[in-house]
């Protein structure tokens, strides 16, 4: 016989389901654009896109499997501000670099062993210049990779997950690396963070501000107007690229997600193939959503970067 609880859980579950990821309301038009966009990409492709005015949805390999390369970082930051919520630690607190945690030479591997910092400084050099040794840092502050699984398991993320320095996910590590996701996952976890869904109200605004100032923007931001809020963070190792992004558009907010994965151009100059998908899929969906705009990217813009 079955517990009362267990029959409202039974009841009231396909609802919750339902609000987390509501059914899609194909936009034909912009997925065939999207479709030729892709086609002949040398390596596997994935976008989801959803307007979040007209609910209208864009989605091509949108559940498949990428590599989340340093897009990996938004879990990570999300799992730390749940660590915080818990009371183990402040966000403001003072931390202490040690020699032990260093990975690699970006700013956070240069420090000296003993130098003091705010832990949000370390979370803004996390997401903002995607610093790798102050992201594994923040990982581990955060209870590690399983207590941010966890996390993203309860909330209804369960194809993200962390799979470096966790437990039990070395064959997931040795196939997609640092962690892996869906375009369409990834692009609702970036959206679950604007509704405030994300472990708090002000946590999740917190975690959103730290997202809307992106270093990296020679890609995909580099094709929308210099004056557009945008929230975006990217990823890219050897043969994935990866970018996911939040534009507040003049006509209507949208998200997006583009990955790769088993790239043959394995560069890491701006002609990559990766990352010009990037930009063709940014522009495309600014000129779909914006058709009267008159932006152009500036031409030379390459030779800053």
């Amino acid at each position: 016989m079955l517990r009362p609880y267990t029959i409202l859980l039974l009841i009231f579950l396909p609802f919750c389901l339902f609000a987390q990821n509501p059914p899609d309301k194909p936009d034909a038009k912009l997925t065939q654009k999207l479709t030729d966009a892709l086609r002949g990409f040398k390596g596997n492709a994935g976008v989801y896109v959803l307007n979040l005015k007209t609910g209208k949805t864009a989605s091509i390999n949108a559940d498949t499997l990428f590599p989340t390369a340093s897009t990996v970082k938004i879990p990570i930051m999300i799992g730390l501000f749940d660590k915080i919520r818990q009371g183990n630690i402040s966000y403001g607190q003072e931390v202490v670099y040690k020699d032990s945690l260093h990975y690699d030479d970006g700013i956070v591997g240069s420090l000296k062993d003993g130098a003091k910092l705010p832990l949000s400084e370390v979370v803004m050099l996390m997401e903002t210049v995607s610093d790798n040794t102050g992201s594994l840092w923040c990982q581990a502050l955060a209870g590690g990779g399983t207590a941010i699984n966890a996390w993203l398991d309860a909330n209804g993320f369960s194809q993200t997950r962390v799979n470096s320095r966790t437990p039990g996910r070395q064959p997931f590590q040795k196939q997609y690396g640092w962690g892996q996701t869906t375009p369409r996952e990834l692009a609702s976890l970036l959206h679950y963070i604007r509704q405030g869904r994300a472990v708090s109200p002000d946590a999740s605004d917190r975690m959103y501000r730290n997202l809307c100032r992106q270093y990296w923007d020679g890609d995909g931001l580099s094709q929308l107007p210099a004056e557009v809020k945008v929230a975006c963070k990217n990823g890219a190792v050897n043969q994935s690229r990866s970018e996911v992004a939040l534009v507040h558009a003049p006509h209507g907010d949208y998200v997006y997600c583009v990955m790769t994965k088993n790239q043959q151009d394995q560069s890491w100059t701006r002609d990559n193939e990766g990352f010009a998908l990037l930009r063709t899929v940014s522009a495309l969906l600014w000129q779909h959503f914006e058709p009267k705009s008159t932006f152009k990217p500036v031409a030379g813009y390459e030779k800053w970067w």
